[in-house]
C-alpha cells in the first residue's frame, strides 16, 4: 500500500478524460513505447505523451480510444520527445499496461472528482 494522503492532496491531481487523435510508433524509445496526441477538450487542447502500452495496443488501435490522463504534471523529456501528460492504466498479470477508458458519454476535458 502507498503512503496515506489527505483529500487536499488528491485534489491536486488534475485527471481528465480525452480522446487519442493520433498515435505513432516510437522506435527510438529505450523501452517499447507509442507517441500519442490526446484531445482533452477546448480548455486544455491536444497534448502529447509517450506511453509504454505496446503489449496491448498498436498505434492504429489507439486512435479514437477514450483515455484518462493527468494534465498537470510538468512536461518530461522522453528521449527526443516531450511528454506533456500522463495517460493512466492498470498493470495486467504480466506487467503490460491496460489503459483506463472513460465512457463515451463523458466529454473530452471532463475532470475526475
Amino acid at each position: 500500500m502507498s503512503d496515506i494522503i489527505d483529500f487536499a492532496d488528491f485534489l491536486k491531481i488534475d485527471l481528465r478524460a480525452g480522446t487519442v487523435v493520433d498515435a505513432q510508433p516510437y522506435p527510438e524509445a529505450r523501452k517499447p513505447a507509442i507517441k500519442m496526441w490526446v484531445d482533452f477538450g477546448p480548455e486544455i487542447g491536444v497534448k502529447q505523451t509517450s506511453a509504454q502500452v505496446t503489449d496491448h495496443y498498436s498505434p492504429a488501435s489507439l486512435v479514437g480510444l477514450r483515455v484518462a490522463g493527468v494534465v498537470n504534471f510538468a512536461p518530461k523529456q522522453i528521449g527526443k520527445f516531450m511528454s506533456e501528460v500522463l495517460v493512466v492504466g492498470f498493470s495486467d498479470p504480466e506487467g503490460g499496461i491496460v489503459l483506463i477508458h472513460p465512457g463515451d458519454e463523458v466529454p473530452n476535458g471532463a475532470r475526475l472528482h
